[in-house]
């Protein structure tokens, strides 16, 4: 396919989700592919969301139909793809009259089970939460309740899995590589990477892909001889954790004075994930940081519901992210659209940029975006990921449950709670760097508390882990787990000859 003088047909430029996941669909159909990040996959909005898979429940009273029913299908091909990391999750909406009325939501839930085919998970319901197990954290007053599904996924490894499989599919990954420039020259685009070595090199493709998200509009300003058509809105979404507030395995979503929602999720078995705010952001994204006026607005709303208050103390960790969508002028940052839109230059190679989009539907993105490109290329195949399980995701019949129970009985030698972290997190995939290991023993240094030389080095050699921070926050969330000094003491470990 590549022509002369060409390395690639497709440069992606961009290693969060919608970048490793276009990089991922285009490997898969034989196109070559170089996909850059500038500093480490997933190391901005896309490890910083609710973690959620859903169809978005809010955005029907903005009546976003094509948005929820593109979401809703999504969710049932991701559950099917990756069990591994993405599970279902039941909500509990308590009801509150003076907010929004009960046939309202009732109408509301009756649409998000049927604007698309749903197989995987259960459909809503009514509950007593006088009586039901997920009222007894509440606070006393609430009486009827809403129950609904979505799922819930590891965002991070979501992106890790998707840039492995480009990978092995014949893709090139950098990370912490800059593209600095793209020019068009002889038929092609003629591009600068820096690497944070200080090592540069000039690659030509095709056609590029720029997928920079909170960047994109400055990558096209400052890299390309083009402007931005479109205007980005960046809107900063934070999120809390504290102790775990309830026992049971349900989540919560809220209604707030504001119209607003925010959710309560279980999170890494010890804690509550709490969020997110909507927040109009004109900073660097490279900076981004939960506010403590964000701070105070998630612990008052969540102790509105909650029977046990939550207390700026509480807090054991915070984490804020930009989400870059269209600018359409809204007043609310919350009523601004999710949904993805391209810019497509196409005068000369191509050069394709993305705009907006949400995580449970990056594989649509990436499908849409190779309906644009493989015209543009002369190049005809068909689609194929909705069906293609990602790393890890090769369970029979995507049965998660299934495979931990016999994961258990062929590794009894390993304390259940690690076989439950390295099963969600690595799947089918585990054999490959557990080996024929049947004790702690057998996996080398124990660098940190449940955290084994063989598991570090895995991630190097596979998973483009350079620090220890995408190890303890992005690779795995051992970091909320370990003391403070669990940092330092990874990178120390990380830089002994012996660690390479």
């Amino acid at each position: 396919m590549t022509g002369a003088g060409v390395d690639y047909e497709l440069l992606v430029v961009g290693g969060g989700i919608n970048g490793a996941g276009i990089a991922r669909d285009a490997a898969g159909r034989g196109l070559r592919v170089l996909l850059c990040e500038q500093d480490d996959l997933a190391a901005h909005t896309s490890s910083a969301s609710t973690k959620l898979i859903h169809g978005g429940l809010r955005y029907l009273e903005q009546f976003e139909f094509r948005l929820v029913r593109k979401a809703l299908a999504e969710r049932e091909v991701l559950l099917g793809v990756a069990p591994h990391i993405i599970r279902p999750l039941r909500f509990v909406l308590p009801h509150e009259p003076h907010l929004r009325p009960a046939w309202t939501i009732r109408a509301g839930l009756f649409l998000y089970d049927h604007l698309a085919r749903r197989r995987r998970l259960p459909g809503s319901g009514t509950v007593d939460l006088r009586r039901h197990e997920a009222g007894g954290a509440l606070r006393a007053g609430y009486r009827d309740g809403f129950v609904y599904s979505d799922g819930w996924v590891d965002d991070a490894r979501l992106v890790v899995l998707n840039a492995l499989d480009a990978h092995e599919r014949g893709a090139r990954v950098l990370t912490r590589t800059r593209c600095t420039r793209i020019a068009r020259e002889q038929g092609a685009w003629t591009a600068t990477l820096h690497g944070a070595d200080g090592a540069r090199e000039s690659v030509r493709a095709r056609a590029v892909v720029n997928a920079t998200g909170p960047w994109v509009g400055q990558f096209l300003d400052q890299a390309t001889p083009l402007r931005a058509s479109q205007a980005v809105r960046l809107v900063k979404g934070s999120h809390i954790v504290v102790p775990r507030l309830f026992d049971h395995p349900y989540a919560y979503i809220f209604q707030n004075a504001d119209r607003r929602i925010i959710f309560a999720i279980p999170y890494e078995r010890e804690f509550t994930l709490i969020g997110t705010t909507d927040v109009d952001y004109h900073g660097d994204p490279a900076r981004v940081a939960i506010s403590s006026d964000e701070v105070q607005y998630l612990i008052e709303n969540a102790s509105r519901h909650f029977r046990r208050p939550v207390a700026t103390a509480d807090v054991v960790w915070s984490y804020a992210g930009v989400r870059p969508l269209h600018e359409d002028e809204s007043s609310d940052p919350s009523s601004v659209t999710r949904d993805y839109s391209f810019e497509f230059d196409v005068d000369g190679p191509a050069l394709l940029s993305v705009f907006g989009g949400k995580i449970t539907t990056y594989r649509r993105l990436a499908e849409d975006a190779l309906a644009r490109l493989l015209p543009a290329l002369g190049i005809e195949c068909d689609p194929w990921t909705a069906d293609t399980p990602l790393p890890g995701g090769e369970l029979p019949g995507a049965d998660y449950a299934a495979f931990r129970a016999a994961l258990g009985l062929r590794r009894a030698g390993f304390a259940p709670g690690l076989l439950d972290r390295w099963g969600r997190a690595y799947g089918a995939r585990l054999e490959r760097w557990l080996g024929n290991a049947r004790t702690t023993a057998e996996l080398g240094t124990e660098v940190l508390p449940g955290l084994y030389a063989a598991e570090i080095r895995y991630l190097q050699r596979h998973e483009w882990a350079a620090t220890a921070a995408d190890i303890l926050w992005r690779r795995t969330k051992l970091g909320l787990h370990l003391p403070p000094d669990a940092s330092a003491t990874l990178a120390a470990w990380l830089a002994l000859p012996a660690a390479a």
